[in-house]
């Protein structure tokens, strides 16, 4: 369910602007709202659950996006829409961290690899179903029922959490609410900033110093993250260049990915004339590509390395959106977009197979919990900032106001997401390769280094 509602919202914009009203700036925020307190909650709800109970906190989080989903379904209005997908966010970022903690508890040793692989093909089919899903239930019922869905499954889901899975603590977990409140201050004022400034002006008070204040309060996170004992996010982390370079080619490809899902999806719908089915339908080369070559991803990163792989994809996905840019306009035929949608789709799976697996390479055991989190995290502050940048260079060059003017700002938007996702690309080349792996981390004697420690080191230099 928290998967599938990043993208199942983008096949019913047209429906709720048609609803409840509102503009590009209310639209960005009817996904938005999700993806950035999903993103900066999700490390704090992971401690919170840590320190508190995973399975307590997982119901909590469960019944907060049960809540909130039944309350986005009743909203009257645009502004309680996007209220509600706020709590939505909240409820999934409490949530969706603890998932793998518990199921690891519940199933067997001997059994995990079985259960990494289907956890891994539900968040698939749940990325690759969103936009069908949404524009199937949009089309045949209401767009109510993309959250109407999520009720009866999220109450028998609390059921079961109740009676079958087992509670667990962490002792030693600590939490760090500065700096959980610099990191969502500073995203939340860039984010505003960037969605209103062809509201209000560029120039105007509240824009400015929104982005300004963001920026700072970002910067004061960063220097937390340095000097604090316990930082939500650790910035030593980020002294590996795999991890560097994994999590940042994560954050500029969901920030291209986002923003151009986003704007095309409206596009199907409101100037080519497809219906919120056809819509889904027809970006399935795109968004359920990873399903059929992610295993075959999987494969070849094994044989040769991470880094060749996921460069490769990001390549291809810049590649892709560059092909829509060029044949985007008002009447547009199915063929003509096939190219661009089946290229895309092939980029973003040979991105997903091996991405997870770099991270969890680039750290020591004990810190995956974390490095998985924080990559997390920020893929979910890539889309939210993707589709406020690429929102906003759609409205300074086109708008609403017609089918030509539509083609007219997302022509641009494409080009800027296929940049973002092509520097993502050159940021995954400093992820180090099979050779460069040993030379990345200073050797440790093996009298201070545990097993476990050694077993990684060796992993590392594919020993």
């Amino acid at each position: 369910m928290a998967s599938l509602d990043n993208l199942v919202v983008t096949t019913a914009l047209p429906a709720i602007r048609s609803d409840l009203g509102g503009g590009l700036a209310e639209l960005e925020w009817t996904v938005s709202a999700y993806t950035l307190t999903f993103a900066v909650l999700l490390l704090f709800g992971a401690a919170l659950g840590d320190r508190f109970g995973r399975r307590r906190l997982f119901m909590v989080g469960l019944g907060i996006f049960t809540a909130a989903s039944a309350a986005a379904a009743l909203a009257p209005g645009i502004d309680g829409l996007i209220a509600a997908r706020a709590l939505q966010g909240v409820g999934g970022a409490i949530m969706m961290p603890l998932t793998m903690t518990l199921l690891t508890v519940a199933v067997p040793a001997a059994r995990r690899g079985a259960m990494l692989g289907i956890f891994g093909a539900a968040n698939g089919l749940a990325v690759a179903g969103g936009p069908l899903v949404g524009g199937a239930l949009t089309e045949h019922l209401s767009w109510q029922w993309i959250f109407w869905l999520n009720v009866p499954v999220g109450v028998l889901l609390l059921v079961l959490a109740r009676l079958r899975l087992a509670e667990s603590y962490a002792p030693d977990a600590r939490l760090d609410v500065p700096g959980t409140l610099l990191a969502s201050g500073g995203l939340f004022g860039i984010v505003y900033g960037l969605i209103n400034g062809h509201v209000d002006g560029w120039t105007s008070a509240s824009v400015l110093g929104s982005l300004i204040a963001g920026v700072l309060l970002l910067a004061a996170f960063v220097r937390h993250g340095m000097v604090a004992a316990h930082p939500l996010l650790p910035m030593r982390l980020f002294r590996d260049r795999g991890f560097a370079g994994i999590n940042a080619a994560s954050a500029l490809m969901f920030l291209g990915m986002f923003g151009s899902i986003f704007l095309l999806s409206q596009f199907l719908q409101g100037v080519v004339g497809y219906s919120p089915t056809e819509a889904g339908l027809r970006m399935l080369p795109w968004t359920a590509m990873p399903l059929l070559v992610a295993p075959l991803a999987g494969l070849l990163s094994d044989r040769i390395g991470g880094r060749p792989v996921v460069a490769a994809g990001l390549a291809l996905q810049a590649l892709g959106l560059a092909l829509y840019a060029l044949v985007l306009e008002p009447g547009v035929s199915y063929p003509a977009q096939l190219p661009a949608l089946i290229v895309s789709g092939v980029g973003m799976a040979l991105f997903f197979a091996p991405a997870a697996s770099v991270v969890m390479s680039s750290v020591r055991p004990g810190e995956q919990g974390m490095a998985s989190g924080a990559n997390n995290a920020l893929r979910e502050v890539g889309g939210a900032l993707g589709i406020a940048a690429l929102g906003a260079v759609f409205a300074a060059r086109g708008g609403y106001g017609s089918p030509q003017m539509f083609a007219d700002g997302t022509v641009p938007a494409l080009w800027i997401g296929a940049a973002a996702v092509a520097v993502a690309a050159a940021a995954a080349l400093l992820i180090p390769g099979r050779r460069g792996i040993a030379a990345e981390r200073e050797p440790v004697p093996e009298t201070e280094n545990p097993p476990q420690e050694q077993e990684w080191e060796r992993e590392r230099a594919g020993v």
